[in-house]
Formats: C-alpha cells, sequence, structure tokens
C-alpha cells in the first residue's frame, strides 16, 4: 500500500483548522498577526539592505563643489512655517470639548445601560479624553486654515499692490 501524500495547501487548511480549534478565532487572528509582523520586519531589513549597499559613499567628491550662490533671495517665513502657539482658542476648546464629552458620556452611561457609579465614572472618563481631544483637532484644523487664508490674501494683496 502506497503512503498517503498530502498537498501543502492541504497541510496548511488542516493546520489552520486545528489552529482556530485549540485557539479560538482570536487566537487565530493574533498568530496571523504575528506571523505577518515578522514577515514586513524581514521584507524591511531586506530592502534596506538594499538601499544601503546601492548608495553612493563617497560624500568626499560632494565636500569639494563651491556652493552656487541662489539668485532669488529667500522670502521671509510665514507664521505657518514657523513654530509657534496656535493660540487661546485651541486650549479653550479642548476643556470645552473635554467637558462635554466626559457629561455626554457618563449620562449616557448612567442613562441608557446599567452601569454601576464607577463604570459611569471610568466612561465619562474615557470620553471626556476623547472630546478633549476632538475639540483640540477641531481647533487647530480651524486655526491653521484661518491663518493659512489670512496669508494667502495678504499676499494676493501685496501682489497686487506691486503690479500697479
Amino acid at each position: 500500500m502506497q503512503p498517503v501524500t498530502y498537498s501543502w495547501l492541504v497541510v496548511v487548511v488542516a493546520v489552520a483548522c486545528a489552529a482556530i480549534g485549540w485557539l479560538g478565532i482570536a487566537g487565530w487572528i493574533a498568530v496571523a498577526v504575528v506571523i505577518a509582523s515578522v514577515g514586513m520586519h524581514v521584507a524591511g531589513n531586506a530592502l534596506g539592505t538594499t538601499l544601503r549597499e546601492a548608495a553612493d559613499r563617497d560624500l568626499a567628491r560632494l565636500r569639494h563643489r563651491t556652493a552656487v550662490p541662489a539668485a532669488v533671495p529667500r522670502p521671509k517665513p510665514t507664521r505657518l512655517e514657523r513654530r509657534q502657539s496656535l493660540g487661546r482658542v485651541v486650549p479653550v476648546s479642548a476643556t470645552i470639548g473635554a467637558t462635554v464629552g466626559g457629561i455626554s458620556g457618563a449620562a449616557a452611561l448612567t442613562t441608557l445601560t446599567s452601569a454601576s457609579i464607577a463604570g459611569a465614572a471610568l466612561g465619562g472618563v474615557s470620553s471626556a479624553v476623547i472630546g478633549g481631544l476632538f475639540g483640540f483637532l477641531a481647533a487647530s484644523f480651524v486655526e491653521i486654515i484661518r491663518t493659512s487664508l489670512r496669508e494667502a490674501i495678504a499676499a494676493e494683496r501685496s501682489s497686487v499692490t506691486a503690479d500697479r
């Protein structure tokens, strides 16, 4: 009698079914994520090694070049290019978002579920963190859009007056 041979696909499916039965679907997904992470790590190392070996390392010839002066002077940096605070609106908005998020989260947990006081407090704190984050993001977005529009309008006005 001939020994039974299986293809690699049958073996992989059998191992997957056994793993799902033994670990459960969450365990199987965790194993798949770990295997994928190891595979991506190996691929990243291979790519990094290839790029490092292909890089031009003759830095001495680059040092002896003479710098060519720029014909156009560098423009003055705009407000968005400088590192500075976004203003007082951002912390106020984050505080308002955290307050509204915390109160609404705790109220929703106490009224819509049978959560205990400790559970409602923990849910309220979690909701406050998320509300504060959304308040910060919204205020930052609005402040950056407002600043960029103001600078664009000022640049447009100055170019129109320069053309006259």
